[in-house]
């Protein structure tokens, strides 16, 4: 197989690859226009299955106060920022200190925010019980951790029919965990036997920064031992057609999207149900977790609690605060091959400390890898460029007799020891590779306002002066070059408009893989080159003993 044809198939291939994520992005439901605000969220508490209710008593609905009365409230620790609501005592807005908005690098990340209806809420399911629309009253406490300080406690209570309910919030230093705790008083005449529900409650918008040609999944998640990691689609929660684990003993729920992740994570081995609805009156949806609180007597006190992890898909993180959580940061059907490349990625980092050189340096190591399989199809190739004008003159010779052109041009790679197909099939090979560290280079959100040299202040985004898209453009157009002439002259147009094609597709691709794919150009050209040159040095050797 010529180079012209090894060009296409990886076109084809590539083409293919984006056409089916588009299609994936296009299948989900469309947006709806914006919906109610943070005080106004709908929804009542939800009920536990006949499996996990026991002896809970039925959910008398609390009536929610009007949005303009709600007092929030706002706290801070090093990394978070959390605006928090005194109806259920709701998380309505949290940013995150660290990391800048996509297209607003002079303001702090917002992750739950009234614009996608994010919050995360919680409540208790019971006979005259507090729900997530609840007025609490919050006790007085400090706004700010303290110097010297670790924890930040938030406390909010409400009482109800002699039961004395506290919500406490819990931030920590230097984390992205929240516990969520309950701690009810029955001061009641009777037994209570309630459950405590968590959820996350969003819209189906995807976040900023998504675009046709750099889309991720953004949606509920939910982890299980048993079933594993599940993704689950709006749409098919919308229909009534969602499949995922509803009840276990471990596991944790999520709310995914590009970057960031928002997770409820229950004691392990506590019973649990997962369940996921749609609110009417637009495309906003809850999904959460249940968990049982044990009997409490009259007179006597209970708790429940569970983790809130709301902050960046970074892995090493992710992976100390539940298993399966690091599963969040989706490489789709290749992470089999995507896992070893980031955590080479991340080992090369922490020895360079910069994101883009320990991209350069990846590459390098990858080419390093691949060198054989490379070195194999680059000599095909020269060897194929040696053959052109050969092959020119039998296409001549027998231009009205094909099966005869087959049969020569057969015969003379037979003579002259070439493989057509040994230009593609180590290309080939190499694709999973390349397809693995686009997913790696647009999942990572330690490439998100990554700097690298100079004008790239952001790894996560593309080129703001397309200057790495155009080095491409070039080093593209050099490899052509080399590369054997298409007989066709059409063919030979379509080969040399491929550079251009590409490198203005680039000009949207996050500044990291393009620079992957600059190092790799490269290092081809300088391969390729060398192969060619020495190739081209054999033939002149053999030609001149033959004279």
């Amino acid at each position: 197989m010529d180079t012209r044809r090894l060009i296409l198939v990886l076109i084809f291939t590539f083409s293919s690859f984006m056409l089916w994520e588009n299609w994936q992005k296009y299948n989900q439901p469309k947006p709806a226009a914006e919906v109610a605000a943070a005080g106004q969220a709908a929804g009542a508490a939800p009920v536990p299955s006949a499996t996990l209710q026991g002896k809970a008593a039925p959910v008398t609905p609390t009536v929610a106060a009007p949005a303009s009365t709600v007092e929030t409230f706002t706290v801070s620790t090093d990394l978070l920022k959390a605006t928090i609501s005194a109806q259920g005592g709701d998380v309505v807005k949290l940013e995150l200190l660290k990391y800048r908005e996509h297209d607003k690098k002079d303001q702090n990340f917002v992750l739950f925010d009234a614009q996608h209806q994010y919050f995360a809420q919680s409540g208790l399911i019971g006979e005259g019980l507090p729900t997530h629309r609840t007025l609490f009253t919050r006790i007085a406490g400090a706004s700010e951790l303290a110097e010297g300080s670790n924890e930040l406690k938030v406390r909010l209570e409400a009482e109800q029919n002699g039961i004395k309910v506290a919500k406490l919030l819990t931030f920590k230093r230097g984390s992205y965990l929240i516990d969520v705790n309950w701690e009810i008083a029955n001061g009641s005449d009777k037994a209570i036997a309630p459950h405590a529900y968590f959820q996350l409650q969003r819209d189906d918008k995807a976040p900023a920064g998504e675009t046709a040609m750099v889309s991720t999944f953004t949606g509920p998640a939910v982890y299980t031992e048993a079933e594993k990691y599940q993704k689950v689609d709006f749409g098919h929660i919308a229909d009534n057609k969602a499949k995922f684990a509803k009840t276990a003993d471990n596991g944790w729920l999520a709310m995914v999207q590009h970057y960031f992740v928002a997770a409820f994570v229950p004691k392990d081995k506590t019973p649990r149900e997962f369940y996921m609805r749609k609110l009417e009156g637009g495309n906003v949806f809850q999904t959460g977790v249940i968990v049982p609180v044990a009997e409490i007597a009259p007179g006597a006190k209970g708790e429940s609690g569970v983790s809130l992890y709301a902050g960046p898909q970074e892995q090493t993180a992710l992976k100390q605060v539940a298993p399966g959580l690091d599963l969040v940061v989706d490489y789709g059907w290749l992470t089999v091959v995507a896992a070893p490349i980031f955590w080479a990625l991340e080992a090369i980092h922490k020895l360079v400390g910069n994101w883009g050189w320990a991209i350069v340096v990846l590459t390098i190591g990858i080419k390093a890898v691949f060198y054989p399989l490379s070195a194999a199809s680059y000599k095909s190739m020269a060897k194929m460029k040696l053959l052109t004008p050969r092959l020119m003159q039998l296409k001549e010779r027998f231009s009205d007799d094909k099966q005869r052109l087959n049969q020569e041009m057969m015969k003379l790679y037979q003579t002259e020891k070439v493989n057509p197909l040994g230009g593609c099939l180590p290309i080939l090979i190499q694709i999973p590779v390349f397809i693995a560290l686009y997913w790696v280079l647009l999942g990572a959100v330690e490439m998100r306002d990554a700097p690298w040299i100079g004008w790239i202040t952001d790894l996560a985004s593309p080129d703001p002066y397309f200057i790495l898209p155009v080095i491409m453009m070039a080093s593209m157009f050099i490899q052509t070059k080399l590369n054997p002439t298409p007989p066709d002259p059409i063919q030979a147009k379509v080969m040399m408009a491929m550079p251009l094609i590409f490198g203005v597709m680039f000009f949207w691709f996050p500044a990291g893989l393009v620079l992957y794919w600059v190092v790799n150009n490269v290092l081809s050209i300088a391969q390729q080159w060398q192969i060619t040159r020495m190739i081209d040095a054999g033939g002149k050797a053999a030609n001149d003993a033959k004279a």
